[in-house]
C-alpha cells in the first residue's frame, strides 16, 4: 500500500498487486518529483499466518502452485518481500490485533488530523506470548523485582498505582530506568535525522502484566514531554477481571 500525498490527481492510495515490481513503481513515482510515497507493511508471525490460511482454506500464492507446504509458501513470500519491508516507512504487526484495533492503528498512523513528522509508540508485552515483530527497540526487564511474587499485587497490572510504585521505587529499577532514558534521548534524534517517521519501543517482561507495563507507562510519560507518543499494553487485557 502506498500513500500518495501532495498529488492533486490521485486520492492518497495506490495499490500494486505485483509486489515483485513494487519498489520499481515507488521509485518511478518519486522520480516524477510530485509524489511522496509512504509504504505500510502489514506483518504477522508464522503461526498466526498459518492459522489464518487454514481458516480460509487457502494456500499462500507461492506454495508451489498448491502442491507445497503452507509454511514453505509463507517463508518464500517473506524472502521476496524483505526488500519492501526494509524500505517501508511503517511496519505493523497484526498478530495480536483485532480488526477494530488494526483500524484504530491505521487511523492513528495516517489520519491527517493526528499526523506528525515523527512519533513514538511505547509498547509493553510478555515474552511468553512472543516478541512484537514490528518493534525497532526491545528492552528486556525480566531482571527487575517481580510483583507477581507479592500475593496482594499479583492480580493487578502495572496500571495499578500499587504495582507501579512497587516496580518504580526499587533501586534496581531507578538505576536501570535512568540509563534507559539517557540512551533513548541520545538515540531518538539520530532516528529522526535518518528520516524515521515512527519509532516503536517495546518493553518486555515475562507475562506483560507488571514490570513491563510500569516501565512503559513511565517511559511514555517522559518521552511525551518532547515527542508525540502512543502507548500500547499488548497483554493487559489478559489480566483484567471480568
Amino acid at each position: 500500500e502506498i500513500n500518495l500525498r501532495n498529488h492533486s490527481s490521485l486520492h492518497k492510495l495506490f495499490y500494486s498487486l505485483f509486489y515483485r515490481d513494487l519498489l520499481d513503481e515507488v521509485n518511478s513515482l518519486e522520480d516524477n518529483g510530485n509524489v511522496q510515497a509512504t509504504i505500510l507493511f502489514l506483518d504477522a508471525s508464522d503461526d498466526v499466518l498459518v492459522a489464518r490460511y487454514k481458516e480460509t482454506r487457502r494456500l499462500p500464492p507461492l506454495a508451489n502452485n498448491g502442491k507445497g507446504r503452507l509454511l514453505d509458501g509463507i517463508q518464500e513470500e517473506r524472502r521476496i518481500l524483505m526488500p519492501i519491508k526494509n524500505r517501508s516507512n511503517y511496519i505493523i504487526d497484526t498478530s495480536n490485533l483485532s480488526t477494530k484495533e488494526l483500524k484504530q492503528k491505521l487511523i492513528n498512523t495516517f489520519s491527517d488530523r493526528k499526523r506528525q513528522p515523527f512519533s513514538i509508540e511505547v509498547m509493553s508485552f510478555g515474552f511468553k506470548y512472543g516478541m512484537p515483530i514490528d518493534a525497532d527497540i526491545v528492552m528486556d526487564v525480566r531482571f527487575l523485582p517481580n510483583p507477581f511474587y507479592i500475593s496482594e499485587l499479583r492480580p493487578f497490572t502495572g496500571l495499578d498505582k500499587r504495582v507501579f510504585d512497587y516496580v518504580m521505587n526499587k533501586e534496581e529499577t531507578q538505576v536501570f530506568y535512568k540509563k534507559l532514558l539517557d540512551l533513548l534521548e541520545t538515540a531518538i534524534p539520530g532516528y529522526i535525522k535518518e528520516g524515521k517517521e515512527k519509532l516503536t519501543i517495546a518493553i518486555g517482561c515475562t507475562g506483560g502484566q507488571h514490570r513491563s507495563v510500569s516501565i512503559a507507562q513511565q517511559l511514555a510519560r517522559d518521552l511525551a514531554k518532547k515527542y508525540p507518543v502512543d502507548i500500547t499494553h499488548r497483554e493487559v487485557s489478559r489480566y483484567i477481571r471480568k
